[in-house]
């Protein structure tokens, strides 16, 4: 069977909504415009998950896949997987847990066939704590609009819909999954954002909390760096060097003028020793900007990797 729609589903202790769950995908499916199939990753589970889904697996050959990873490796590798076994020009990724409604994925679909490449799910009415999710989810998003100048006003939601195309021209590492529309947007991809329902967690227990905080702010540097960066990676570390050595000269010059017009020693100002330190921290920099442009070469040249994203083909050498 030809599958156009993939539902990538990572799953983490979930055996109490997995029955639940895929009644609830069948009941949507009904109104999907496509053929469909549910990519379900088990990362590591320790209840009886991995079982409910052999079973679900057995009872239903046509729609349900299932992955099992050997540990829990995280979400982001939870759902990469999945995206790697799926076979669908689109992919819908949505969390296990019931809070996302699979009653929500035709509305993803059809803002999709506007023309856009990725389309957001926006919670807009959150059932969950407000000063423990709520509130340092709406500041993280804030935080990361900004950042990325991707503008949305829900990174955290799972639900979202992707053309397999975008989802092909990078990979996820680490906690990167929520950052995938930025992602996304760097390879030209046009983004849309559509209000979903949420509703609050009635089976299991959540696996998010304020820890997370320290990981997205540690993996937002990383995406920034990435996404403005890692093409010419001289222009932060050059620049940063260049504005680290202006501050030492700008010192060497003032205990230079000092010891000229008044006669006060250089070697004892604490200025000459910041000052030195200043011009060898900036000329490292430059150095690590020049080696982070080395590798940057070395990995387009080695992968044969163009530093463009072509979105269309036409008439050339059959091409499309």
């Amino acid at each position: 069977m030809t599958v156009a729609l993939s539902l990538v589903i990572p799953v983490y202790n979930e055996e109490e909504n997995l029955p639940l769950l895929y009644d609830a995908v069948l009941a949507a499916a009904e109104h999907f415009p496509q053929p469909w199939e549910m990519v379900l990753v088990d990362d590591g589970s320790r209840d009886r998950s991995p079982e409910i889904l052999r079973a679900l697996a057995r009872r239903d050959p046509e729609h349900v896949r299932v992955v099992l990873l050997r540990r829990n490796f995280g979400q982001t590798a939870a759902i990469a997987a999945g995206i790697d076994h799926a076979r669908g020009q689109v992919i819908v990724l949505l969390d296990a847990d019931l809070q996302n409604d699979p009653a929500d994925i035709p509305k993803l679909l059809a803002k999709l066939d506007e023309g856009y490449d990725v389309v957001s799910g926006w919670r807009k009415h959150r059932q969950d704590p407000f000063l423990t999710r709520v509130l340092p989810s709406r500041l993280a998003n804030a935080l990361i609009s900004w950042v990325t100048g991707v503008h949305l006003h829900d990174y955290g939601c799972t639900l979202k819909a992707y053309r397999r195309e975008v989802l092909r021209e990078f990979r996820l590492y680490g906690e990167m999954h929520r950052f995938i529309p930025a992602y996304a947007a760097a390879v030209g991809a046009r983004i849309a954002e559509v209000v979903v329902q949420h509703h609050p967690r009635r089976r299991g227990k959540s696996k998010y909390g304020l820890s997370r905080t320290l990981k997205v702010l540690l993996d937002l540097i990383t995406v920034k760096f990435l996404l403005s960066y890692f093409h010419k990676p001289i222009y932060l570390f050059g620049g940063l060097g260049l504005a680290v050595s202006a501050v030492g000269s700008a010192m060497l010059l003032f205990v230079f003028v000092r010891r000229v017009v008044w006669h006060i020693s250089a070697l004892q100002s604490p200025f000459f020793q910041t000052g030195l330190m200043f011009m060898i921290l900036g000329t490292q920099a430059i150095l690590l900007g020049l080696i982070a442009e080395l590798l940057v070469r070395t990995y387009h040249e080695t992968q044969n990797k163009p530093t463009y994203v072509v979105r269309e083909r036409l008439n050339l050498d059959g091409q499309n």
